[in-house]
């Protein structure tokens, strides 16, 4: 795992003191190595930061220049099929290549000298963002790997050149960086606490998609954007190849399928471990971890002390009974929020996920016993694993059938009392349901329900689910155009298939966005390269070639993979309510936080900065210190901006 960046001015070559410095804002990301390549008289430079993983010796420094010299690379990520790739070179090359070493950077480079740019990443199997250089036509080529796992930013610094890096922070480097912040991009970050790809933050700036391409012919051209893979396009072809096996062959299909990219993610010349909460996803990738491997893996939780927010103790369980050499680590609340200020530095764009607080802990305690560590992220937007899928598709058909004057009185009605009188009225009740619908503020969840009661289509009830402020909180600006995940919503069948265009939703924007935005940066920040096994692009394929029956149905996701889970861990250790990661933010908004958000969210200092709606953000915020709404979520958007700001653009 490594860093990138670069730029390309139309001028002059770069200064190498520039490269340097643009490298050493991303050290975290690349401690064993770096390195810069300029391409005299061209304007273009190249600049790497390397975290060694396979082939720890000189032979994988970069930038890496290919064998017949035309082209360089600057390369992050990993190519896990990349033995396969040599082998195959070797064969088309009749005979074997004289590779100075073994890394998959090396592999990557010949590759694209052999068989061409798109044709090789058609090839990979891996993640990886990358930039590659051809001497020959003095044309730059940017790619990014299929889910987006890495992230790669890119477009015009203030004087021009064409820059772009792993962080944003690199760009701070460059001298007279000075950038706008884009108001659209805050207004989508405020919606739906991130920002979302091919927006970033400032103006100028763009996040290369998953799954893209950006060609430039010449440094002052414009950008030919393209792609090599797109999710809805292997979506539908999936679709049209539907599985017609029994759930036990499905489960034997995905088991087989699992292990391979397993084993092919295991490849590392460093030690490796797996992240274990004890849930369904990283439950299963652990399980076949141990059942490839010899020795016992090593595995990594933390725990809270906090009622309702401590799985470290599930999975203590699942590890006993699969033999791993377990870590666990119990966090105290002071402990926890102690990472609330590095979370600007961490994260270079405002992010408003508060389990960041849990993902970065758990990886420093990971890095301090292994360099890789296997994750079960993914698992629920490939196989339906998010409690409201089913939430919204049973509130849509019941909705769906109510005429809309009946919809509007019962809204009415549910307003008339506030929410806390509503949890007070329904706590007596609330062990009836099942666990699922057991929540702990019924009134809020019950003022929410009168929200969409309105509704007239299920993509709207889908954005009011994922959404936390309307676009209102950002004065004067337009709503931004349709987001990634508007695309393909329609082609999914309407009202019929209302968990499969949510599952698609999220897979091109909650999932690339936010979660592995936070995964990255987590574990970067502490020099830990992780990993996704259920995010191989040939399990996102067979996945949607499943059936309802054996993805999510019935109110139960993920049936398959607890089919896979169940041969190797007992059903009881794993079956139980779904927790998320996270923390109380909400408590320790109205205590130990109060102080810190009362100053970030003050009247005069929103309206000063005038990014933020000051009068919505301050209701909202007394009526989070009151009890009478719990709006946690929201709140922490606002702040982790305001926070944001006062640190990159001392705001304060």
């Amino acid at each position: 795992m490594c860093a990138i960046a670069g730029l390309w001015s139309p001028r002059a070559d770069p200064a190498e003191a520039v490269l340097q410095a643009m490298a050493a804002t991303m050290l975290h990301r690349g401690p064993d190595d770096g390195g810069t390549w300029i391409d005299s008289g061209t304007g273009l430079g190249l600049a790497h930061r390397r975290l060694a993983i396979v082939d720890l010796s000189p032979a994988g420094h970069q930038p890496m220049q290919s064998r017949c010299g035309r082209y360089v690379i600057a390369f992050n990520g990993e190519i896990y099929n990349h033995a396969a790739l040599r082998d195959a070179l070797d064969a088309q090359r009749g005979g074997a290549t004289p590779w100075r070493g073994h890394s998959d950077t090396e592999t990557l480079l010949e590759a694209f000298a052999e068989w061409g740019f798109e044709a090789t990443l058609q090839r990979c199997v891996g993640m990886f963002a990358l930039a590659l250089w051809d001497r020959q036509a003095r044309v730059l080529q940017l790619a990014r790997d299929r889910l987006g796992e890495k992230p790669l930013y890119y477009g015009r610094a203030g004087n021009g050149d064409l820059v772009f890096a792993s962080e944003l922070k690199a760009f701070a480097a460059l001298p007279g960086w000075s950038p706008e912040i884009d108001r659209q991009a805050v207004s989508l970050f405020m919606r739906y606490a991130c920002v979302p790809a091919p927006w970033s933050i400032y103006r100028g700036i763009r996040k290369l998609e998953p799954g893209a391409t950006v060609r430039y012919d010449a440094a002052d051209a414009e950008p030919v954007t393209g792609r090599y893979w797109h999710a809805l396009s292997a979506i539908e072809a999936a679709r049209a190849q539907p599985f017609s096996g029994s759930l036990q062959d499905a489960a034997d299909t995905l088991e087989q399928l699992l292990g391979d990219t397993i084993r092919l993610q295991s490849m590392a010349d460093v030690p490796l471990g797996a992240f274990l909460s004890g849930g369904i996803d990283s439950s299963t990738v652990v399980a076949l971890m141990q059942k490839l491997g010899g020795a016992p893996v090593r595995t990594f939780s933390i725990g809270f002390n906090e009622e309702g927010y401590d799985e470290a103790q599930h999975a203590a369980a699942v590890a006993r009974h699969l033999g791993t050499q377990h870590t666990e680590q119990y966090v105290t609340a002071d402990e926890a929020r102690a990472v609330i200020p590095l979370l600007p530095q961490l994260y270079d764009e405002p992010f408003g996920d508060s389990s960041q607080i849990p993902t970065y802990l758990v990886s420093k305690l990971a890095r301090g016993h292994v360099t890789v560590s296997l994750s079960g992220d993914g698992g629920d937007e490939l196989f339906g694993g998010y409690n409201r899928y089913f939430i919204a598709q049973a509130l849509w058909r019941r909705l769906s059938g109510l005429p809309t004057p009946v919809r509007a009185q019962a809204a009415t009605m549910i307003r008339l009392l506030r929410p806390v009188t509503w949890s007070k009225l329904l706590k007596p009740f609330m062990g009836l349901l099942q666990a699922r619908y057991n929540y702990a503020n019924p009134g809020d969840k019950l003022h929410k329900l009168a929200e969409v009661l309105a509704l007239v289509e299920p993509r709207a009830l889908y954005d009011r689910l994922v959404r936390f402020w309307e676009w209102d909180i950002c004065p004067g600006v337009e709503p931004p155009d349709a987001m990634a995940a508007d695309a393909g919503w329609d082609r999914f069948g309407g009202n019929d298939r209302f968990v499969d265009a949510m599952m698609y939703a999220d897979t091109v924007s909650y999932l690339p966005d936010d979660i592995l935005v936070k995964v990255d940066r987590a574990s970067m920040a502490v020099s830990l390269e992780s990993r996704v096994p259920m995010l191989d692009h040939r399990i996102l394929e067979f996945a949607w070639r499943l059936p309802d029956s054996a993805r999510a149905s019935g109110g139960v996701g993920k049936r398959v993979l607890r089919e896979v889970l169940a041969r190797h861990v007992p059903t009881a250790l794993t079956d139980r309510p779904k927790m998320g990661f996270g923390i109380p933010i909400g408590e320790w908004l109205r205590g130990p936080l109060r102080a810190w958000a009362d100053a970030l969210l003050d009247p005069q200092r929103l309206r000063a900065d005038g990014y933020l709606a000051a009068d919505l953000v301050r209701a909202r915020w007394d009526e989070h210190l009151s009890g009478r709404r719990n709006w946690e979520y929201s709140i922490w958007n606002a702040l982790m901006f305001q926070s944001w700001l006062e640190h990159w653009h001392g705001k304060r």
